[in-house]
Parts: structure tokens; sequence; C-alpha cells
């Protein structure tokens, strides 16, 4: 699908005419937003003009994009909510663009390790925080990980899903204030005493709220997230040369600087 995408993208920046200078709405997923808004001032700087941005889980940007809202390109936490659209006829190809997965979050106080992360998990005094399944794709890969400890533990699947408070991600979630880290501001203020979130966010949290500590899960309930981006119909050439942006070299690298897995910037350990 990338080579589909690249191939679109050269047609249009051959096809296309030059545009007005206008801002670039782009709609990126809330995990991406301290790599996208470095993204968009560098984007900014080399080819002018301006990103309008806007952040937020990405099923629910999908459905104000659905019903609506004017968008031209859409960076999802998942490769299914642009496949949605561009299924419907509203975008181009999708373009598989980073990785992510997933980790624990942890209170400083939780004994839990790698090698214990189900028990502590299933563990009746420990509260287990997620994103909100469908509204966010943190809260579906979260539900997976639960679906994998079913395979290891009979019950585990039902008990977790029964469990899980779903803080974050949906329409009416608590929003933190202004300048807190969202995953460091609920740990913070108590409302899970774990939490399966993407393993940047649980980077960009650990500095917002120090002694959290970063549990990585152990290889059988390993959960990886492919991020997926497009261009909706009828969008700007500055639209395009900003989708081509995030797949080059400097932009991919700001993305792997956040902990994103990228094509061609090895893992860090």
């Amino acid at each position: 699908m990338r080579a589909v995408f690249v191939a679109i993208l050269a047609i249009t920046m051959v096809a296309g005419t030059a545009d007005a200078k206008k801002a670039v709405q782009l709609h990126a997923a809330g995990s991406l937003r301290a790599a996208m808004t470095d993204i968009s001032n560098v984007f900014e700087a080399v080819h002018g003009g301006s990103v309008e941005r806007a952040f937020g889980p990405s099923g629910l940007l999908r459905e104000r994009i659905e019903g609506g809202e004017a968008a031209e390109v859409y960076a999802s936490a998942n490769m299914r909510h642009p496949t949605a659209l561009a299924d419907a006829g509203l975008a181009a190809p999708v373009a598989m663009f980073a990785r992510n997965r997933l980790c624990v979050l942890s209170q400083p106080e939780v004994e839990i390790e790698t090698g214990t992360v189900l028990d502590a998990l299933l563990d009746p005094e420990i509260r287990v925080g997620t994103s909100t399944p469908k509204a966010d794709p943190a809260g579906d890969y979260a539900f997976e990980v639960f679906e994998r400890a079913g395979a290891l533990r009979s019950g585990s699947t039902g008990a977790l899903k029964a469990k899980a408070l779903q803080l974050t991600g949906g329409a009416d979630s608590a929003a933190p204030p202004e300048g807190r880290n969202l995953y460091g501001w609920v740990m913070s203020e108590g409302r899970a005493d774990v939490f399966l979130t993407y393993c940047t966010n649980a980077v960009l949290a650990e500095r917002d709220t120090p002694g959290l500590r970063i549990v990585g899960l152990p290889e059988d309930l390993s959960v990886g997230a492919e991020y997926g981006l497009t261009v909706m119909n009828g969008s700007s050439q500055d639209a395009w040369n900003l989708a081509f942006f995030i797949l080059s070299p400097p932009a991919q690298q700001i993305l792997a600087g956040y902990g994103f897995a990228v094509a061609g910037v090895p893992e860090s350990d």
C-alpha cells in the first residue's frame, strides 16, 4: 500500500496546479502530538505556509471527518480507520508510516515486572486503566492483550475486560490541565494502579510524573501497533507535500526520536 500511496503522490505532484497558500489541515492521533508538532514545525520552516493541527483519538477523528469536518492529511494509530475512509471513496490508499507497541505504565508502589505482568493485571486489588476501545486504537490494542491473556490462562480475557477502567480516549473522557501529559496526569490523580498504553506515551508520562515505572509486556502478551497515513480526496498540493514529508527520512527520524519504529531507523533498546 505504501508503494501505491507514493505513486499517487507522484502523479499528484506532477499534475497538480499550484494552490494559494493556506493552512494544511492535519488530523493526527493523540499519541502523535509531540512528534507531529515537531514534524509540522519543520515542514512549515522548509515549505512555508502553515499546518493546522487537530489531535485526538483516531476513531473519534475519523467520525468527525466522516461527519463532514474539513480535513486533508489523516494520521491514525491504526490502519483500520484510514482504510475505512479509503474504502468509502473519501481518501487515497493508506500508507503505513510508523509502528508502536504497548507497555505497562505503573505506579511506583506496584510490584510488577515483565515476567509477572499477567499476575498483576489479574490481581483484584490492582486497578487496570486502558483507553476506550473503538474510539481510540490504544484501547483496542489493550483489549487485544486481554485476548492473548485468555490463551495463557483460562477466563483471563473476560476478567480483564470486566475490570478494565476506560479512562482515556472516549468522547467524555476527562482532559488533563494545560501542559500536562494525559497519562502522567491520570496516574498522578491515582485513577489507576497500572495503565496499558503505547510505550511512547509511557515515556512522555514518566517525564511528566517522575516515579512512574515503565514495564515491558512479555512476548506472549506483546501487541504492536501500525500507524496509517492517508490524504483526503480534493486536498491541496501542500497537503500532499506534507504527507510525502511525513514519509521522508527527516520526519521518520523525528518519529524514531520519540520511540516509534520506522523504516530505515533501527529500534532503540
